[in-house]
């Protein structure tokens, strides 16, 4: 009889296709690395083929990219039915895998984790910061179990709306546009315009193509802090959502740009699979008012 499958092994397979390496794997199990290298071994030899190619970092093999999604929903099956237990003896418990934009980790998530923690002590959530794009994929993919999506599509009922940010030029302070109220971007075309690729880069698009006015980027930043050293060095200027203004030395301003752009966050968890009892319980006592709402600053 062929050996059998079982959930250790799976997890074990889900932590070092995350984390990309069993010693990262054993750190997140909170087991020892000779366990997880067992546990996979295990695994293939029930599968009869290698479910990961082992390198730095470790990535799944074909047969793993297709046991890979199976593995996830059942430990995340298996957690939920633990947290419906100890809720039912009346608890909230579990991990949160929680992915969300640079800005919003940087300026709403941190009072979003502590009020979490406040009400929910036995709830551990864990951030993941991504670009955009990347955080629908994760989201439904099972690597994370809630999201801040940004201008997300259909969503689920019970997805909690976090508002909206408006998009602002980035100016040195002594820039000569910097103590205006608005500035239209058409006057930004004087100086060398730095463009963030972290996922704002329809947002700044779209100003541009309200405006009737031709968008030229001189320098193309993934890193939104390294683009704000730019910016504070006087090599340019940019665009980005006003939540970034919590990343900003003294020396660097946010002005709302004309024509106005927005975008919208959004917490949700997945709209493929069931949620688990702690991604809705959290979500739940935002949108019930429990918690602080959260609001983008002006």
């Amino acid at each position: 009889m062929a050996p059998e499958v079982n959930l250790a092994q799976l997890r074990a397979l889900v932590a070092v296709a995350d984390t990309g390496g069993f010693g990262a794997a054993a750190d997140e199990l909170g087991i020892s690395q000779s366990a997880v290298s067992h546990a996979v071994a295990a695994l293939e030899r029930a599968l009869g083929a290698p479910v990961l190619r082992r390198g730095a970092p470790c990535r799944p093999t074909p047969l793993g990219e297709q046991v890979l999604p199976h593995a996830r929903t059942a430990v995340a099956s298996a957690a939920a039915v633990r947290t419906i237990a100890t809720r039912h003896c009346g608890g909230l418990t579990g991990t949160v895998r929680l992915a969300a934009p640079t800005t919003v980790c940087q300026a709403l998530l941190p009072g979003l984790l502590r009020d979490w923690k406040a009400a929910h002590p036995q709830v551990t959530v864990r951030v993941f910061e991504g670009e955009d794009v990347e955080l629908t994929t994760w989201l439904e993919a099972g690597t994370v179990d809630a999201a801040v999506l940004v201008d997300a599509g259909p969503l689920p009922p019970d997805a909690v709306a976090l508002g909206a940010d408006s998009m602002h030029a980035l100016l040195r302070r002594d820039h000569p546009l910097a103590g205006r109220p608005t500035v239209h971007v058409g006057e930004l075309e004087d100086d060398d315009f730095l463009l963030s690729e972290g996922g704002c880069e329809r947002h700044i698009r779209e100003a541009y193509r309200r405006a009737g006015t031709r968008f030229t980027p001189r320098h193309r930043i993934r890193d939104l802090n390294t683009l704000i050293g730019m910016v504070h060095a006087g090599v340019g200027v940019s665009v980005m959502p006003a939540l970034a203004v919590t990343m900003l030395p003294p020396e660097c301003v946010l002005v709302p740009i004309r024509p106005a752009v927005h975008r919208t966050l959004t917490l949700t968890g997945p709209t493929g699979r069931p949620w688990s009892p702690a991604v809705g319980g959290l979500l739940a006592g935002v949108r019930a008012g429990l918690l602080p709402t959260v609001a983008a600053p002006a």
